[in-house]
């Protein structure tokens, strides 16, 4: 059997490169082993027009309020999307912070607008020299130019901060500031305190309204699924990427069979797919250093509950201060499960029996323990603790949870491809961002091996639902 190309992965990224392929006149064939995907986040406008997928049913969803907060007294703070209406709601619990919050949003917008000038063109590269590259940082530099000279100086400014001291300069309220910070750490080890975790907070802003700190929820994976063109195949396995004289000839799978193709584009994270699937032969020894090197510690769970009742919220931040997270981080930093982890639950719609399904986001629960490992009872003894908590907020306390399973780091591993159990497959961090990501000799989506491509999480932007895919693709194409 042979393709045009052949791309390793069904997620966002893949599905997204796979269509502007296909659209490109290739021959394309997806092979995907893994069952679970996650595509929440900003989808750019020039691939839903691109793609057609309004006209492929798209659909996004904020929820409004966007975030609930439960406050010391027992009560709880409703954050709509409004702007001002936010502001109101804040101001039973605290004037200064009403006062301020417009403000902070509209700060937040206009930074986060600048790294979204940065992520919708490939990385530039300072390294690099040509005509090409040149003429790409040119004209980045003119669109940055435009925002304002002030307004890039403040975006350097606070990149490097943490996340606590930027929501000091700003707030008060420990249970705003604890629910806000919650997004600078969301699949970190560092705790708030740490540099670059604001960095983390404007990455997560980035495509969302004003005002709105979590990221967006769409039906982009079944979108993008029903569109034409390109052939996917389910639950098969990639045993290996094919080699000829360095350049790729196509894929083998666990089956034997073999898939010839002078293009192969991988979603999988760049040490499985440099390291595990390509003989390491072909790589440069300070290569296969630089990716043995790249961070993805994975330190969050997922545990699926299902309650009786409706829960009151759409999107509930159980993280009372800053201090809280800086606390709950410490135990990941020795290898242990967070004794107070900080959550975050999503509610689904009722389901045809009148029950509510809860995902539930748990961190910090390390991929790598320092005391045994994750087995079933540690599993068991994760999932009773996040019942126990989540009781407080529960209409019937620890009766209103009627089902539960458990997702460590491990399992994530397994059934979704992130390695260590890191969804980004390569943690957002200054020195993983923008030529850096995942590796200064990887960051144009190029790889040594000539035909071989990567497109997945690891690397620029690190965000947004499909944006690596199309960038990967433009580099394709340029061949």
């Amino acid at each position: 059997m042979s393709a045009h190309a052949i791309v390793i992965g069904a997620g966002a990224n893949e599905l997204v490169a796979a269509h502007y392929l296909a659209r490109a006149g290739r021959k394309v064939t997806v092979i995907e082993a893994y069952t679970m995907h996650d595509a929440e986040g900003w989808i750019p406008p020039p691939i839903v027009r691109d793609l057609g997928l309004d006209g492929a049913g798209l659909k996004v969803g904020r929820a409004d309020p966007w975030l609930t907060i439960p406050l010391p007294d027992g009560g709880r703070l409703a954050l709509p999307q409004d702007v001002m209406q936010s502001a109101e709601a804040i101001r039973r619990v605290s004037p200064h912070d009403a006062e301020r919050w417009p403000a902070f949003c509209a700060r937040m917008a206009s930074l986060a607008r600048m790294l979204q000038t940065l992520y919708e063109a490939p990385p530039p590269d300072p390294t690099r020299g040509g005509l090409r590259e040149r003429a790409r940082q040119a004209r980045l530099g003119l669109r940055l130019r435009g925002i304002g000279r002030k307004e890039i100086a403040e975006l350097f400014r606070v990149l490097p901060m943490s996340v606590a001291d930027w929501l000091d300069d700003w707030f008060e309220t420990d249970a705003l500031k604890g629910a806000l910070g919650a997004a600078g750490i969301r699949h970190l080890r560092h705790g708030p305190r740490a540099g670059g975790t604001a960095f983390a907070l404007l990455h997560r802003h980035v495509g969302e309204p004003p005002g709105v700190f979590r990221p967006a929820t769409s039906n982009v994976m079944d979108a993008l699924a029903k569109l034409p063109g390109i052939e996917i195949r389910r639950g098969v396995e990639i045993s290996g990427i094919e080699v000829r004289a360095g350049t790729v000839a196509g894929v083998t799978l666990a089956s034997g069979e073999h898939i010839a193709a002078p293009v192969v584009v991988s979603g999988l994270d760049p040490r499985r797919t440099l390291l595990d699937l390509v003989d390491p032969g072909w790589l440069d020894p300070e290569l296969v250093r630089a990716l043995r090197n790249i961070r993805s510690r994975g330190v969050s769970a997922r545990v699926d509950v299902t309650v009786a009742r409706a829960p009151g919220f759409a999107v509930l931040a159980v993280a009372p201060s800053l201090d809280f997270l800086e606390r709950a981080s410490d135990d990941a930093k020795y290898g242990r499960i967070s004794r107070e982890p900080y959550l975050e639950v999503r509610a689904g719609a009722p389901t045809v029996d009148g029950r509510y399904r809860l995902n539930v986001h748990v961190q910090y629960a390390p991929y790598a323990l320092a005391e045994g490992d994750w087995d079933a009872a540690r599993r068991s003894a994760l999932g009773d603790m996040v019942v126990h908590s989540l009781a407080a907020h529960l209409s019937g306390g620890d009766d209103a949870v009627t089902e539960r399973s458990v997702l460590t780091p491990r399992d994530l591993e397994g059934t979704a491809g992130w390695p260590e159990g890191q969804p980004h497959h390569a943690e957002l961090a200054l020195d993983q961002f923008l030529w850096m990501r995942p590796v200064p000799a990887l960051a144009r989506y190029r790889t040594p091996v000539a035909g071989l491509f990567l497109c997945g999480p690891a690397m620029h932007p690190g965000g947004g639902v499909g944006v690596a895919g199309a960038h990967a693709t433009r580099e394709i194409l340029r061949r």
